[in-house]
Parts: C-alpha cells; structure tokens; sequence
C-alpha cells in the first residue's frame, strides 16, 4: 500500500516540476547524444535568445516554449510628470519555440504601433572546442503595422504597404567562460516608406557582446550602426546597455536603450533617441520556458 501510495504522489507531482525547463542542461544533453564522437560543441554563448533588444545566436532546444513579456518605458529624462518615463509604456507578448535544436521560430505582438510580428531563426554551424571557431545563425522576420497611422496620409495602406521584413546572419564566438561577442549583418526592407526620400532597404551593422559577472548575472551590450545611404532622415543608431539575471527557469533582462521600439523594425530603423544626451528607454525582458514537447528527462539548461 505504500508503494502505491509514493507511485501516486510521484505521478501527481510530476507536471509541477515538468514546468520548470533548464535549458543549458537540457540542451547540453541533447548534444552529448548528437555528438558521441569528435570535438566538443560550445554550449551557452549567451544566456537566452535575445541579447538585449536582438537575437542572439542560442536557439531552444526542441519541445521548448519561451513566453516572453517585453516592457520599454518613457525616457528617463521626460521628468517626474511621466514619472521619468513610467506612465509611456509599450509591451510585447511573444512565444518562441524549439522545432529543433538548430530551428526555433516565434510570435508576437507589440502595443507600439500595434505591431504583429513573427520570425524564424536556424542556427547551421555551432562553435566547437577544436575545429570550428564561430556559431553561425540566420534570422528571417516579418511584421506588420495595425494601428490607425493612415490618416496623416495621402492614401489608405493596403495589407501589403503596411509590411516590413528583415533578414539577419548572427556570427558569434565564446572566447571564455566570461567573454562573447557576436556580429549582426542586418537587412530590412519597407514596402512603403514614410516619404519618397526615404530608403525601402535599411542595412545595419550591429555587434554585441555578453561580459559574465556571476554565475548567475551578466552584462551585456548591443549596437546597430545603420549606414548613412541607407537609413530614415532624424534617426539614430540603436544601443542597448543591459543585465541578465537567471533564476531557474526564468531570465529576468534590465535594459536601458535609446529606442522604445521592441521588435526589429523599430528598434532597427526609428530609433531617434540621443542615448547619451539623456534619452534612454528603460525595460525590461523576461523569459519563462516550459517543456511541452520531446522527451523530458532533464530539467532546464542554465545558459
């Protein structure tokens, strides 16, 4: 009787603890099986899917749900009115998923313009302890724009006029335990442009890189340089200051960027903010992970 009695409470007890997804270790798994021969893939470039505003070369691993709660205040210096950026929020819900180790695709919606966006991510070349250096991804993403901007226009935008894409190639190394760099060769395209002056085809090029603090903590920095022929007039280039916090199977991001735009096309392209002129954006990302598909065996990985 008593065993039937601990078989129970194990039973139920077990969707509680499946909640809880740690990544590194689940990922690290996954590869020792792929990888039982030959060198030793680089695990935990950076510690979640973002670096800060961005992606990152990581991918979840297959079965892995990611919803992300994203929040870009006001600017610290619009004064104790706005409560120095709090009463001007902006949010976007999103969920990524692991199709595969290497392929992930995700979701979202942004209150800021009222933005649908959706992406997918393939990660085809992985850092190794010998041999190969780097881990190479590429991002494809489109987004469209909802909300009622038409009537400062001379014409309603159809479906189509109101769409943006933009295409990345994520280059990243682990130099060690503390130090990651990654560059971001980026692509945007406008069906439509605000003014006939305006370019359709935006390129960026951006870099980060990700500074270990603890074993819990990072620090990390983002910036996109948009090339001067091919770019909006009055806008800036994007920066990202910010810090991650992991906690089990939460990574909780603290950003301070010049942008309040969340997802690529605006923070990409319609950044206008002077970030060292005092118009900083607070935010913050936080990321929850949940094992809804494969094997689960492991608990979460800590990137």
């Amino acid at each position: 009787m008593k065993h039937i009695l601990l078989a129970a409470a194990v039973l139920l007890a077990a969707p509680v603890f499946a909640q809880d997804v740690d990544l590194d270790k689940l990922l690290e798994q996954e590869t020792k099986k792929e990888e039982k021969k030959g060198p030793e893939v680089v695990l935990a470039t950076f510690k979640t899917t973002r670096i800060s505003n961005g992606h990152s070369v990581e991918n979840l691993p297959a079965g892995v749900l990611d919803f992300k709660i994203q929040h870009r205040f006001g600017k610290l210096n619009s004064g104790i009115k706005e409560m120095f950026g709090l009463d001007q929020a902006f949010i976007r819900l999103g969920l990524d998923y692991g199709i595969t180790n290497k392929l992930m695709v995700g979701i979202g919606r942004t209150s800021y313009q009222k933005q649908l966006d959706g992406f997918v991510k393939y990660k085809f070349l992985e850092q190794k302890s010998s041999g190969m250096p780097v881990s190479v991804a590429v991002v494809a993403a489109g987004m469209i724009r909802t909300d009622d901007y038409a009537a400062s226009l001379p014409y309603k935008p159809n479906f189509t006029d109101r769409m943006a894409y933009t295409m990345q190639l994520l280059v990243a190394r682990k130099f060690t335990e503390g130090l990651s760099l990654q560059l971001m060769p980026t692509f945007t395209h406008y069906n439509i442009v605000p003014t006939s002056t305006d370019p359709n085809d935006i390129i960026s090029l951006g870099a980060g890189g990700r500074f270990k603090l603890t074993k819990s903590t990072s620090l990390n920095v983002e910036y996109y340089y948009n090339l001067s022929d091919y770019k909006f007039a009055n806008t800036r280039n994007s920066l990202a200051i910010g810090f991650d916090i992991e906690t089990g199977g939460h990574v909780f991001q603290l950003i301070f960027t010049n942008g309040q735009g969340i997802a690529e096309k605006p923070f990409l392209t319609e950044t206008t903010g002077n970030f060292f002129g005092g118009d900083i954006h607070f935010g913050f990302n936080i990321s929850r992970v949940f094992q809804i598909g494969g094997k689960k065996k492991s608990k979460p990985p800590k990137w």
